[in-house]
């Protein structure tokens, strides 16, 4: 299986090269007057859009589309918990929508053939697991103009963070964003119901969850990570044991934001009722839990001294451990951010730079320092992150060159992400990467996942 993959990936290089040597180009790509472009290669969108046969779908009563995507990522040092290939698949998505002005609907589904030994046969919409991986199903009722339902499987976002998230308490599936699949895998679907009101002093967006669904967390199986339990780093061969509440309309969460533009800044305020979407404690038999969460926060952005400012926070209510002195659920927290970002346009154009700093506190610190069990490692009061992120677009636009890092100085850790993605066309594109953790010690957040260092690369056809 992995040589017939290896060679799909030859022949995909093949048939770019020879697409690419083929004698009529569209302008921008080697040939000086070609009468039509494709869009984006340098003429007005909005004018190739108006001609019907540029539409990208087969012409059915509803849109269809996806992409064919495959992927090679290698581990960089050996892992006794884990196997040499953290990521070799192949990724099929297809897509569904049609909406009019009253309702609409919108089908989303992956099927993927995964050739490392961490493949999983059975499926599970919950945790991704499996051959089938069902991205969206959801309908959108629009009854008046200032209310919209969606009402189904949907991925949900909102907060100000540049890949930190504070009152963003919607799934995250880590799993993917460490191993290399694309960045539109870190977020993971919620079975909820949305409903969003605008009115003109305030927009307001509500979402209920009827049963709990957490991020798509390290386990163990194909990333290894620092097993408290066990004291030392696990892999496959000790995946962790958990207990999520999966009870519908008992187990559910809420969530609630209210946001508006004053005068171009934007200003919002969170609410959410639920649980720690990843594990936040661990029960008597050494299965991981996620105990009673409530987040109440706020953030701002606006355009500040040439670029965008943000800042937001949030305070984490750990329910099921008020007083902080229960060792085996984490305690309650403070975090806050502030970023900023900018075009340095005076070196080079179509260049950005992105900084953010992040402090987590930790409420009744003393509690959990009394009644910390002996030989279990000792979390700082304060953590402290730091984050940067360059961006570089070359060749018209077609070759992104970004590098995404993450420091602790209280952890003494760190995660570096570069990557490179070019455009050949409308329809093919190539990217590669790697995801480089650093860390003094192997129970911090990042330094637990040292031997998951890593380098992918991936090829899509869109169509």
């Amino acid at each position: 299986m992995k040589i017939n993959f290896i060679t799909g990936i030859i022949i995909v290089f093949l048939l770019v090269l020879y697409v690419e040597a083929e004698p009529a180009l569209p302008a921008g790509l080697g040939v000086e007057a070609e009468p039509a472009l494709p869009a984006g290669l340098g003429v007005d969108d909005e004018n190739i859009a108006k001609g019907p046969e540029k539409k990208r779908g087969i012409e059915l009563p509803f849109k269809l589309y996806g992409f064919w995507d495959t992927r090679t990522g290698l581990r960089l040092q050996p892992d006794d918990h884990q196997g040499d290939w953290i990521l070799l698949e192949d990724r099929i998505q297809l897509g569904a929508d049609k909406f009019g002005q009253l309702i609409g609907f919108k089908v989303v589904a992956d099927i993927l053939i995964d050739y490392t030994d961490s493949a999983e046969t059975h499926v599970d919409l919950n945790t991704g697991e499996g051959w089938f991986d069902l991205r969206q199903a959801n309908i959108v009722i629009t009854p008046v103009s200032a209310v919209d339902m969606k009402i189904g499987r949907q991925i949900l976002t909102w907060g100000t963070g540049d890949l930190l998230f504070i009152n963003d308490n919607f799934p995250k599936d880590w799993q993917s964003f460490f191993c290399g699949r694309d960045v539109e895998y870190l977020k993971s679907p919620s079975d909820a119901v949305k409903g969003s009101f605008f009115t003109d002093f305030v927009n307001i967006d509500l979402v209920y969850t009827p049963q709990f669904d957490p991020d798509r967390y390290i386990t163990g199986n194909r990333i290894s990570y620092y097993n408290s339990g066990l004291k030392r780093p696990a892999g496959e061969s000790d995946e962790m044991l958990f207990d999520i509440p999966n009870e519908w309309f008992d187990d559910d969460e809420l969530a609630a934001r209210l946001y508006r533009n004053v005068n171009g800044c934007e200003v919002a305020l969170y609410g959410y009722n639920g649980f720690w979407k990843s594990p936040g404690g661990q029960n008597m038999e050494g299965a991981a839990i996620f105990p009673r969460l409530n987040v109440w926060g706020a953030s701002v952005r606006s355009p500040i001294a040439g670029g965008i400012g943000n800042a937001e926070a949030g305070y984490y209510d750990s329910r099921d451990d008020s007083s902080g002195t229960d060792p085996m659920i984490k305690n309650s927290e403070w975090r806050a951010l502030v970023g900023y970002e900018h075009d340095l346009k005076s070196i080079a154009s179509d260049f950005t730079i992105a900084l953010q700093y992040y402090l987590e506190i930790m409420d009744d610190y003393s509690g959990y320092r009394d009644f910390l069990p002996n030989n279990i490692p000792v979390r700082d009061e304060c953590r402290h992150v730091l984050t940067l992120r360059l961006t570089k677009m070359v060749l018209r636009q077609n070759l992104q060159l970004s590098f995404f890092s993450y420091y602790s100085p209280s952890d003494k850790d760190a995660y570096l992400r570069p990557y490179a993605g070019y455009k050949i066309n409308d329809r093919w594109k190539v990217d590669a990467g790697a995801n480089l953790f650093i860390g003094e010690d192997d129970y911090t957040f990042f330094g637990q996942f040292e031997k998951n260092n890593n380098i992918y690369m991936g090829v899509r056809y869109s169509f």
